[in-house]
This record gives structure tokens, sequence and C-alpha cells, in this order.
């Protein structure tokens, strides 16, 4: 059977720019469509020529893709030719072989929102379509409020997207703009709009997350004919987001009946680039990646039950739904309480330490978590930590170095413009190889601003480790956590820290005491010595 085609339409670097807080540097926007353009991806939207100068910027300076690089406008305004709107004319000038207009579809929407009449409004899609087709540009219609419309008014709605269909528009978008829109809804719709003489071929949909069913109604209009998938990566996007690309690609490759009837621009290598593109974009953002996130999140094959590690020892299929390998991403056995001994075999074996079943270190190792989760520890998430105490029972914890000793203070001054600044200072004494060092540093980042406390111990005990110093310059914290985990005077603080080194590796330690500052400091230590075992330091 030949497999139909499905077209891929990324729209992060304009749709998901309306994510709050989320704003792209021109550099980023490029740097972020040779990201999109790496996984084969068909069209790239790259912002609103004319709307601002970023955009504008990126336009002029964007890199040469085999994606089709696209430029969003708006159609052209009443009372206005299509050659003397400035909007529209921004839009062309931005010299894409694409151009995506977004027009209302929903008669509530022309009559209240832009105070037109519908036959202006049938007519501003008409001659703007009629223009773009002229100047031998793809054009694509962006049919703002479909889904609502329809069921608003059907009749309208069908004859804003004929109107732009007969105007040569080569993708109608049924765009779900309010994210209120059900699966089934979007099939029945999807269908009709089929019916009434408009191709599957010709259809893309464009769905908001606002119901949590963004990728289900993406899905449904697939297969009920659409062609074209709009989305973002990590479904970012104005309020609840977009539809997701990082979840749809997957699915449309490895999931039934999408994989056997559909295929892609993007290769099974290309999938496999699909986790670090995820991060990288997180990254870019400086936002911490979603661990639950379906295919790409650190918790996404995660088997913390010991009944379910058990199985997974002997065949992944009992837990798993794909392969971990398939989108770039790793099986983890996490350590807990509830752990048992298959997840504790198969977590150490992960970390190169291979145990016999039954061995009498298996029992005191959970023993040991389980004792020191009752204080407040938790080795769920913070599996270096994890390493360290079963290492240190396996007798296999070698001893870099010894921290004998510590101090932080704050202070809190005014500085010569009558500024109240906070200031951070540590010491940090360590014994290697028979010597003392003694390490001093602030926490003053590049901006003269105090970063804290916690940053001036990391700075001071990662200043001179000596041999070890080769191993650890490239190490940085990228994350920290706190939490409480009892109230009132017995309250005990737990801080998780997550760090990553320059070759992208990722590794979390936890620390527990009633002082936070010391409880950060142990998660410290333990960052530095798990990088120090894994990357072979010699003793």
């Amino acid at each position: 059977m030949t497999k139909g085609r499905l077209y891929l339409y990324d729209t992060t670097l304009r749709d998901g720019q309306q994510t709050q807080g989320v704003q792209f540097s021109t550099d980023e926007k490029i740097q972020i469509s040779t990201l999109l353009d790496d996984l084969g991806l068909d069209h790239i939207e790259g912002g609103w020529p004319g709307a601002n100068p970023t955009d504008s910027d990126f336009f002029n300076a964007a890199p040469k893709t085999r994606a089709t690089m696209t430029a969003f406008g708006m159609t052209k305004r009443s009372g206005r030719s299509t050659e003397n709107d400035d909007v529209l004319a921004a839009v062309m000038n931005a010299g894409t072989p694409a151009v995506c207009l977004v027009g209302k579809s929903s008669a509530f929407h022309v009559t209240d929102a832009l105070g037109i009449t519908l036959a202006e409004n049938s007519e501003n899609l008409r001659s703007s379509f009629a223009h773009l087709v002229a100047q031998g540009r793809e054009a694509i219609f962006d049919a703002e409020h479909f889904f609502d419309g329809y069921k608003d008014n059907p009749d309208y709605a069908l004859e804003a997207i004929h109107t732009a269909y007969e105007a040569g528009c080569r993708w109608i978008v049924l765009c779900d703009t309010n994210g209120g829109t059900m699966p089934h809804e979007v099939t029945e719709i999807v269908t009709a709009v089929i019916n009434s003489g408009i191709p599957g071929d010709r259809l893309g949909i464009h769905t908001h997350n606002d119901t949590e069913n963004a990728v289900a109604n993406t899905l449904a209009a697939v297969l009920a004919g659409a062609r074209q998938i709009q989305g973002t990566l990590n479904g970012l996007g104005e309020r609840c987001g977009n539809a997701n690309l990082t979840t749809l690609i997957p699915i449309l490759k490895l999931k039934e009946p999408f994989a056997s009837q559909f295929e892609t621009g993007v290769s099974d290598a290309a999938l496999k680039r699909l986790l670090p593109a995820s991060r990288m974009l997180d990254d870019i953002l400086n936002r911490v990646p979603a661990k639950q996130a379906a295919f790409v999140g650190a918790s996404a094959f995660a088997h913390k039950a010991g009944l379910h590690a058990s199985a997974i020892l002997k065949n992944p299929t009992t837990y798993e739904h794909v392969d971990p390998a398939a989108v770039g991403n790793t099986r983890i056995v996490p350590m807990s309480n509830q752990a048992g001994q298959s997840n504790l075999r198969e977590r150490l074996a992960k970390a190169g330490l291979a145990v016999e079943k039954g061995d009498p270190a298996l029992a005191r190792i959970l023993d040991r978590i389980k004792a020191k989760e009752a204080e407040g520890y938790s080795y769920d998430t913070a599996q270096a930590s994890f390493e360290l105490l079963a290492r240190k029972e396996l007798g296999q914890l070698p001893k870099f170095f010894e921290v004998k000793r510590y101090r932080v203070t704050v202070e809190r001054r005014k500085n010569k413009k009558n500024e109240t600044v906070s200031l951070s200072e540590a010491v940090v004494a360590v014994k290697m190889d028979g010597q003392r060092k003694l390490n001093v540093s602030d926490s003053l980042g590049e901006d003269g601003k105090d970063q804290g406390p916690v940053n001036a111990l990391g700075r001071a005990l990662s200043k001179d480790l000596g041999k070890y110093q080769s191993y650890i310059e490239d190490l940085k914290l990228v994350d920290y956590k706190v939490r409480i985990t009892n109230g009132g005077i017995e309250a005990v603080t737990r801080v998780i820290i997550d760090s990553e080194d320059g070759q992208g590796n990722r590794w979390s330690t936890v620390g527990v005491s009633a002082n936070i500052v010391d409880a950060s400091f142990e998660a410290l230590v333990d960052a530095i010595n798990w990088k120090l075992i894994r990357d072979r330091a010699p003793l």
C-alpha cells in the first residue's frame, strides 16, 4: 500500500513566541530555524515581517533551509487594495517562497471584531490570495476561528475557505483558535469540509491546547483527511500552547494507524535527534525541561515500581509502548523506598556495577536507601547520589578529595550609588594527596550582581581541585530545587541540584539538612564526585 504524505509545518518562531515569558532574539531565531530544519520539517514559519524589528531582521538574515521558509501576515484591510496595503507589502517583501495569511472565517468575528460585512471579508480574502498567487508565492490561509465559526454559522465558514481555495491557495488551514473544540467535533467538521469540495490534500490543521486536546484534535483531523499539520516544538504557544510537534512526530512515525498509512519528511535518524532538539530549545529559553513530557521527558521511560522493573528486565514491551532509543531517550530505573532488587540490579548495571542476584550487598543498599529516604532524601530523581551511595556500600567509592571545612558569609550593604546590594563569599578547605588547599570565591555574576551563597560555595569548591581541575572545568549548575520535607521546628530541607557538562550530560544530586546551605553543599560535593567517577579521573 502506498503511504500518504503528511506535511509538517512549524510555527515555533511565530506562534511559539506568543508564549508568556518567551521572546527570541534574531540570533536565537536563526539557531532554532537550523534546529528545526535538521529534523526534516516541511515549512518553517519565521515570524511576521514588519510587525517588529526582530522578525524583520530574521528574514533579512534567515539561513538557507531545506524546509520552505514562510512569512506570516494578515489579509489586506478593507478600503485598501492589495498593492497599497503596507502591512501586506511588508510580508511580501520578506521574499519567502511561501506566505501564510491569517483571515477571519467566523461570521461573528467578521461583524463584531472587524466591524465589516461578510461580503467585504470574502473580497479581502479573494484579492489577498489572488495577489500572492500572482506573485508566484505558495499561498496558505490560516482560517482563524474556523471551528467555532463553523459551529455558529457553517455556511459562512465554508464560504470563507472556499473563497481562498478558489483564489489559488495551496493550503487551507482550519484553526481551533480558542482551543475549545473536542476531537469528535474535529472529525465531523473536517469531514464536512472535504465533502463540501475541498480535498484533504489541500487541508491543514492548527490546534491549541486549552483543553489538553491539541494533539488529539490534530490526529483526529489527519484521520478525517487533513494532510498538513501545524504545531510548535515543545508545545510552545499562546495561553496553554499549540499542538506539540515533539509529541506528534513520534506518534506519526511509531504508532498505528499512522506509521503504516503515512510518511513524513522526518527520517528515523532525525527522530533520534528529537530529544536533543527539545532540550536545546529549553536551553535557549532558559527553561527546565518537562520531566513528564511524552517521548522526550526524563521520566518518559522511568520505571519506579519493583514489579515494573522486574518485568522490564525480561521484556521491555511489558511497560514501554515504544523503544526509548527511537526518540533518542533512555530507560531509567529510579531508586526509591518502593524499589525492589530488580530495580536495584538494573540501575547498578547501568552504572557499570555488576552485582549477582542474591548478593547480600543488594539488601544492604536497599536498607540504606530506605533509611536515608526516611530522613528526607529522595533518590527517585537524584540518580547520581544513588550511585554514590551504592558504590559506598559496595566498597567501590573512590576518595578523590576530602572536604575539611567550609564557611559562607552573606553581607548586605550600600554601594557607592547608595543602592542596597548583597554579596556572598565562601571558603572551602579540601585535602588531596595529603595536602590541604584553601579555595575562596564570591558569588558575583558577570552583571556584578550577587548570585547567592550556594553559587559562591560551588565556585569555591570547584576553583582549584589540583589534578582534577581539568575534569570539572565544564561543569555547571543548571537547576536548583528546594523543598521543606517537615514543618515546624523539626523542618528538614531537601535540595536537588541538576548539573551539566560540556558534552551535554546531565545528572542530579541530593542533599538534606536542617540548614539549606549545608544541604546544598552536600549535593554540590556529590555532583563533582559523580563526574570524576564517570570521567574515570585517576586517584
